[in-house]
């Protein structure tokens, strides 16, 4: 009977060292996989955020992810942008992203960019986005009904009036 209020005094102190609302292990509901680690910041970002404003008025659907390897522009020795392809399981899309380093955009005045998805079923790009003369950082191409063929993030860089023009692509995922 003893050594049972012991072990009942014991068991009773952990829990006032505990703080007030602590959750142990295995009580509550497990948080939905969208929960876990999914930002809810609308900055951009050289990962890649959905929910940036660029992303938004792009169409990306808010649950896209980056799927494969990031690529990586150069331009000489020096990398100039990153590039990546997401993939949105609910809206069943694939995207191409660009980020540029920010030493090229304080290098550069203006220069174009191309963001888009390359499909190899149908041996083309889709989902191409032009932006003739910009100077942001951020760049997301349109949706791309790809999910049934394999693909590729595809992009280009070119300087304004520098006649040179910079590519990258991510490895193909099928």
């Amino acid at each position: 009977m003893r050594s049972r209020r012991i072990v009942t005094a014991a068991i009773a102190a952990a829990f006032v060292m505990l703080p007030a609302g602590t959750a142990l292990a295995g009580s509550g509901p497990a948080p939905a996989p969208s929960d876990r680690a999914a930002s809810k910041s609308t900055a951009a970002a050289p990962e890649g955020n959905p929910l940036s404003a660029k992303a938004q008025a792009a169409g990306v659907c808010d649950d896209a992810y980056q799927i494969g390897k990031t690529a990586y522009m150069k331009k000489d020795a020096e990398t100039i942008a990153s590039v990546k392809q997401f993939y949105s399981p609910k809206c069943k899309e694939n995207y191409g992203y660009v980020w540029l380093w920010q030493s090229f955009v304080d290098e550069e005045d203006d220069y174009l960019v191309v963001a888009s998805v390359f499909n190899y079923g149908e041996e083309r790009e889709v989902g191409r986005k032009v932006w003739p003369e910009d100077n942001g950082q951020e760049y997301w191409s349109d949706g791309a009904d790809t999910v049934e063929n394999c693909t590729s993030a595809d992009a280009v860089v070119e300087p304004k009036n520098s006649g040179r023009s910079f590519y990258a692509e991510t490895e193909m995922r099928c």
